[in-house]
């Protein structure tokens, strides 16, 4: 029996959910809201771990392509302190694989691949019933039935409600994102105190983090703790009103740290949400959650990787059929809330440790985590 299957959101989780299911000659729509792949930026770059993002796409058949494209040297991490001193400074081997870099726009157009995704296609309610399926309803008046909807469509997820009436709460800490462009050649000396994967300096209740991607492209974050609305006397719009505020919140820093946020060439404020630690639900049949529509947490590695696993895994649950859909969907859903719960609790109390009122405990967060 082929399952009318449909999965809402074109991101790393439902791209791969999609992948692994196409492998296996199993039918499955995509429904994404953007209107085309490059619609919007795709975002920074991704660690893929190699006991779980690098596992899934390893499922999708997508490995070798992924190494051919993931970058190694961006496993390298320097931290400084707000001075400039340079505190920890870790480079990976030549033959380390154990969590290379990927753009994001690298790694959806890999998992594109030859998938047919019906793009424009914003979902605005997913209704469950009892008899002849799930009804999805869209933005432009139309509507579809399926017999599993699997929600990966992230932090605001539309396909959450029919199972959850749980919603991301603030968590205190905001990101304020910008990015320079063609490092090497024109800030040659921000590129050396980058080096070749991830700078952070770290200080009472903020932090500045830099970020390779490819291409001499670096993503610079921002952190600090602040009210929601700290914004509010504040025009996000207005780039040189945005960088004045950062460089009075970082007053005191050393200048070529600061130097990350004087060449910015845009800011995108990110405050961050999650939701609760132990996010379940009661079952229901028809409907699932994947990533962060399922358990979202503070960006620390954790999510896209547990994102992808979880689609791969899943898939490859039905695709080894023909046992009941939704009991395989059941038994998926308990073995995802014992795993990321524990992600979500680690990630939680790696925020609180990574902002702070005391930056020592950041720099011992690393020291145990790092080789």
């Amino acid at each position: 029996m082929r399952h009318r299957i449909a999965v809402v959101g074109g991101g790393p989780a439902g791209l791969t959910f999609a992948r692994v299911l196409h492998r296996h000659d199993r039918p499955v729509t995509v429904l994404e809201r953007d209107p085309a792949p490059d619609a919007r930026p795709p975002g920074g770059t991704l660690d893929l771990h190699q006991g779980m993002g690098q596992l899934a796409l390893d499922k999708a058949g997508l490995l070798a392509e992924f190494q051919a494209l993931a970058r190694p040297e961006g496993q390298a991490m320097r931290i400084l302190d707000t001075d400039g001193t340079v505190l920890r400074d870790w480079r990976p081997r030549p033959d380390d694989r154990a969590h290379p870099e990927i753009d994001r726009g690298q790694l959806r157009d890999l998992l594109l691949g030859e998938l047919d995704v019906q793009w424009g296609r914003a979902v605005t309610r997913v209704v469950p019933g009892p008899r002849d399926g799930v009804l999805v309803r869209f933005a432009d008046g139309r509507q579809e039935t399926f017999d599993l909807v699997v929600g990966a469509d992230g932090a605001w997820s539309r396909t959450r409600p029919a199972v959850s009436p749980a919603t991301p709460h603030y968590t205190g800490v905001t990101y304020v994102e910008t990015s320079l462009d063609d490092v090497d050649t024109r800030h040659p000396g921000l590129a050396r105190l980058i080096g070749d994967g991830s700078m952070a300096v770290y200080g009472v209740n903020r932090a500045l983090v830099a970020q390779r991607n490819s291409g001499g492209h670096v993503k610079v974050y921002a952190q600090f703790r602040a009210p929601l609305d700290w914004h509010t006397d504040l025009d996000l719009a207005d780039v040189e009103a945005v960088r004045s505020s950062l460089l009075a919140l970082f007053d005191g820093w050393a200048a070529p740290v600061l130097d990350l946020l004087r060449h910015g060439t845009a800011f995108v404020h990110r405050p961050l949400h999650v939701l609760p630690v132990s996010h379940t639900w009661t079952h229901v049949p028809g409907v699932t959650l994947l990533g962060d529509a399922a358990h979202l947490m503070p960006p620390l590695g954790a999510g896209a990787n547990l994102a992808m696993l979880e689609g791969a895994e899943l898939a490859e649950s039905i695709a080894a059929g023909p046992g009941d859909l939704d009991e395989t969907v059941r038994a998926f859903e308990e073995r995802m809330w014992a795993r990321a719960g524990g992600w979500a609790r680690s990630t939680k109390a790696g925020l609180e440790r990574l902002v702070s009122p005391d930056p020592a405990a950041a720099l011992a967060l690393f020291d145990q985590v790092q080789p």
